[in-house]
């Protein structure tokens, strides 16, 4: 039974798994109701009831009055206490520590009221099983510690090669507006206006580039964080899609878009204000990396209970697989320079993944036969109510 029970313990995938079979086990050999007390940074918990079967007695009778306080008292003493023992005998059960070295994992007890004693033979190997319980959830605090740690070091890299990418990719648009803004400040008597009007242009351009970027970090962070309350409501895909046509790049003049709805009352639920987000990240990607002239579509059709929403060009296109796959990776680009010289930060389409997660729906990116590409991404539909 003991080998049978370290293996099962040793297969169990976390620490509440290991005490629910540990408690099973030693119901099993000493036919008496056991109740296990966990430790969680410090403090014992919630007891947990393991009865035995056709048990009709209340297991709070087990808990209440000075059987909290000796469950306590093990836990703070590492020593057996209660029923059989010289320390608060006066107990209805028998307590015990389960332990890994000096440290205490939890709290075994062992109903004995009105029982016999232990036999020999049982009491040897139930303090066998909790030996090999203690063993199970040391490793189960290991791994949970290489855990952190490891995701420890996942955030620092994080913030390493964000803190790397921002100084980077700031200076450029940074360098841009200071030098425009000092030609301006110095030179202005001697500019015509056409010459003005494109530096104006240009620091224009790279402070909304700027905002955009923020922005998008903000939103990054909130949703890293967990602190992005996300607002669900039923919304108008039409209404949708053309609030974000307001706010992409001005380059969009320089292509044809154009929007296609199978329903002009077709509805999804969503954060509005983020899917725009998502709209204008996918739908400036596609005039950053296509030609003058180029086609953009931005299409939303129903597929059962789903609005599927496409942006389609007829661009270049994206050849290689692995780029597609490595896409939505935060800090990662293709090997593109744009024409204003400014690299990105690579956190456009990550953040669309971590938002279009948010609302339970997929993304991704597809060829568009025979040219170009198609990034698409889904919500929930919801039905349109009609009050006559």
């Amino acid at each position: 039974m003991l080998l049978e029970t370290s293996r099962k313990l040793q297969q169990a995938k976390d620490s509440p798994a290991i005490i629910n079979e540990m408690a099973h086990q030693m119901v099993k050999l000493l036919d008496r109701m056991v109740i296990f007390y966990s430790v969680d940074q410090g403090v014992l918990l919630a007891p947990q009831f393991f009865p035995k079967k056709e048990s009709a007695v209340d297991p709070g009778v087990y808990t209440g009055g000075n059987e909290r306080a000796v469950a306590e008292w093990v836990y703070k003493n590492n020593k057996r206490a209660g029923a059989t023992t010289d320390t608060f005998f006066g107990a209805k059960c028998l307590y015990h520590a389960v332990r890994g070295g000096d440290q205490v994992l939890a709290v075994a007890a062992i109903v004995m009221d009105e029982e016999e004693p232990l036999e020999v033979f049982e009491n040897s190997l139930m303090l066998a099983m909790l030996g090999e319980c203690a063993l199970a959830l040391e490793k189960e605090k290991l791994n949970e510690r290489q855990q952190e740690i490891s995701m420890q070091i996942q955030q620092e890299q994080l913030r390493a090669s964000l803190l790397r990418s921002i100084s980077h990719d700031l200076r450029t648009p940074l360098t841009s507006i200071s030098g425009n803004a000092g030609i301006l400040l110095g030179n202005s008597e001697v500019l015509n206006e056409e010459q003005k009007k494109g530096l104006y242009t240009d620091i224009y351009d790279d402070s909304m580039w700027l905002i955009n970027l923020v922005e998008n970090l903000l939103s990054i962070s909130r949703i890293e964080g967990g602190t992005l309350n996300l607002n669900f409501q039923a919304e108008l895909m039409e209404e949708v899609i053309s609030e974000a046509l307001l706010h992409v790049n001005r380059n969009s003049v320089k292509h044809v878009i154009q929007t296609e709805l199978d329903d002009e009352l077709m509805m999804a639920r969503m954060d509005s204000r983020l899917i725009v987000q998502v709209l204008i990240n996918m739908i400036d990607n596609a005039i950053k990396y296509t030609q003058d002239g180029s086609h953009i579509t931005i299409s939303a059709r129903h597929e059962r209970h789903i609005v599927v929403v496409e942006i389609s060009d007829d661009g270049p296109g994206i050849s290689s697989e692995e780029v597609k796959v490595r896409l939505f990776e935060m800090f990662y680009t293709a090997d593109n320079i744009h024409g204003d010289g400014r690299r990105g930060l690579g956190l456009g389409l990550s953040l669309c993944k971590s938002i279009v997660n948010a609302h339970g729906g997929t993304i991704g990116v597809k060829d568009n036969v025979p040219k170009g590409t198609i990034f698409y991404f889904t919500l929930q539909a919801e039905e349109v109510n009609v009050h006559e």
